[in-house]
């Protein structure tokens, strides 16, 4: 199947190269150069998933991310961005993106984070850890429905949409699935590879920051002061959901 992708990137040897290279890997590719131009293309072409620079003139990329997702449109969304800092990238997933790549990237790394999005928007939520099971805290009866509760953690997979006791959680794609499968595993420690496959589909080594940032930006959604913490670190192995 071709999947279609948007790709709005204002420096033009950047947007011609990765232009080549997606459509090479089998893509149907519209390139633009800014943010009106990727507001009316995606509206225009309703892609697969859009491949969204931050930087642009005009309207950046925020701020397309930011209307788009106003709109409910829910087309998955990887940004690129030259900023490194943590708060930088953190604006993006509160503006709505589902992932990130911080320019200078290598192309094969933008492939696979396109994959893994095209991949969770087909598949139905993660079950267990190894991919065969439920983990502890699994209720049965509860999955059949789509609902899964651990702690005051309530989670309901198709509307995609959680609460912690009685106050809903606002959540990006990435982190309602992070959530959902340190819920679906509840009291069991999940290692960073084990999360980067089942929410990425894709490794990224033990030198990326990627799923700390997630974690830490989830963290300030569930974890509110003045409530009992329900994900902690286990150093040097990953995360866990637990209710201590």
């Amino acid at each position: 199947m071709t999947h279609s992708v948007l790709l709005a990137e204002d420096d033009r040897p950047i947007r011609t190269a990765l232009e080549r290279a997606l459509t090479l890997e089998g893509y149907r590719v519209t390139a633009v150069a800014d943010g009106i131009q990727a507001l009316a293309a995606a509206h225009r072409e309703r892609p697969d998933v859009i491949l969204l620079d931050v930087m642009m003139p005009g309207i950046d990329g925020l701020q397309v991310c930011q209307v788009l997702r106003a709109e409910q449109d829910r087309t998955p969304i990887l940004m690129l961005t030259a900023r490194v800092e943590t708060a930088d990238r953190i604006a993006g997933l509160d503006a709505g993106a589902d992932d990130y790549v911080v320019k200078p990237f290598e192309i094969e790394e933008v492939f696979a984070r396109l994959r893994a999005l095209l991949r969770r928007t087909a598949e139905p939520p993660a079950r267990a850890a190894d991919g065969t099971g439920p983990g502890e805290g699994y209720d049965a009866r509860a999955a059949e429905s789509g609902v899964v509760e651990a702690a005051d953690l309530r989670i309901d997979g198709p509307s995609r949409r959680a609460w912690r006791g009685e106050r809903e959680l606002e959540l990006t794609r990435t982190e309602f699935e992070l959530l959902e499968l340190l819920a679906r595993n509840a009291g069991i420690v999940l290692d960073h590879s084990t999360i980067y496959d089942r929410i990425w589909g894709y490794d990224f080594g033990p030198g990326s920051k990627n799923l700390a940032v997630y974690v830490g930006y989830l963290r300030r959604k569930v974890d509110v002061p003045g409530s009992r913490p329900l994900i902690h670190t286990v150093r040097g192995v990953g995360y866990v959901l637990r209710e201590d």
